[in-house]
């Protein structure tokens, strides 16, 4: 996987280009006249951003700052026909934790069924676990409603506000009521049981019993977006390089935004393009091009990089960046985002949801 994180580079039928005779070797400039998310392959639904958990890797920064909002029916109808119409039939549901409201998702669960759409998991953290009796039945409940598979989070980075015992809890439920399991990360078990599984355990725990650099390492075995506080926790990881660098690392674009292999849409509408949380764009726009005066962020990381965007927030908005070296761009690509919402109070349905910027 790399040391830190891992991209995906997709522009299939989401970019176009135009060849234009000047300005490169051989007399062709190759500009990247169009962002516009037209295909959709496979993605999930955030009904929430409110967690028992902030996870220190958790790339939608979801937490228990967050308002308790849930997606509503409309907003989830809404939701299902653009993917739908896009092309994608079939989601998953994510969080936050859904699991916080069940009747939200057995709803979800039937809207989707009734508009012929797969709902290929439902992902947890086991947080709402209190004994077996009540997880059994809650999990009957969904079963009733179309749930198959549950997702359940198995990690040091869950672990750290979830006591082992309670994802054994919701792993034996599923087995009693028949539902399907997806352990996510199954190979952490070992580690989990190795510490008291009646208590939750900071990662610092894990590092002193299993020595140095294990933090470290948790990327190589977890899957990891460089985004959220992924790029808090992780930041010594990747050596800095010069602003230059990162400049002329992102020359050709920021294509990734394209890919739609593994997208989410919130309860709010938000597409979050190429897991690049914090980002997004409105779900009605989605099919179309975006246009420069109303993406100014997203047009300029897509066609021209990050040191397009970075420029347009020092002339527009006065940014400047706090350090001279990066290890990633989306380091700097956060910051200077960050700053508009922060500090200069900027209103934009590219930024979005606010709490993103809002809550650590």
């Amino acid at each position: 996987m790399g040391v830190f994180f891992h991209f995906r580079r997709h522009r299939d039928q989401n970019s176009s280009v135009s060849l234009q005779g000047q300005g490169a070797p051989g007399g062709f400039r190759i500009e990247f006249q169009e962002f516009a998310i037209r295909r959709l392959i496979s993605g999930g639904l955030i009904p929430n951003y409110r967690c028992p958990s902030a996870c220190r890797h958790c790339l939608y920064r979801s937490g228990p700052r967050w308002p308790p909002d849930f997606i509503s029916e409309e907003t989830a109808r809404k939701n299902f026909e653009v993917l739908k119409r896009l092309g994608c039939g079939s989601i998953h549901i994510g969080g936050g934790e859904p699991l916080l409201n069940p009747p939200v998702v057995a709803n979800l669960l039937q809207i989707a069924s009734g508009m012929a759409i797969e709902v290929e998991y439902v992902e947890t953290n086991g947080a709402w676990f209190r004994n077996f009796p009540s997880a059994c039945a809650l999990l009957e409940d969904l079963k009733a409603a179309g749930l198959s598979t549950l997702l359940i989070s198995i990690s040091p980075f869950h672990n750290e506000h979830i006591p082992l015992q309670k994802v054994q809890g919701v792993i034996q439920a599923c087995q009693k009521t028949g539902i399907s399991i997806f352990p996510w990360v199954g190979e952490f078990l070992s580690d989990l049981s190795a510490l008291d599984p009646s208590q939750p355990h900071s990662l610092e725990e894990y590092e002193r019993h299993f020595g140095d650099g294990y933090i470290r390492h948790l990327p190589h075995r977890y899957w990891i977006a460089p985004g959220g506080r992924a790029l808090e926790t992780f930041a010594s990881i990747p050596p800095p390089r010069p602003l230059a660098e990162i400049f002329k690392e992102g020359t050709g674009g920021c294509h990734e935004l394209a890919d739609t292999s593994h997208f989410h849409i919130d309860l709010y509408g938000n597409y979050i393009p190429g897991l690049c949380s914090g980002l997004s764009i409105h779900r009605d726009d989605l099919g179309r091009p975006l246009r420069e005066e109303e993406y100014p962020i997203l047009t300029r990381l897509f066609s021209r990089g990050i040191e397009a965007f970075i420029a347009y927030a020092a002339e527009r908005y006065g940014f400047q960046p706090s350090r001279t070296s990066y290890g990633l761009k989306c380091e700097l690509c956060f910051e200077a985002r960050r700053y508009l919402v922060i500090h200069q109070k900027v209103e934009s349905k590219e930024l979005q949801p606010r709490g993103h910027y809002l809550y650590p």
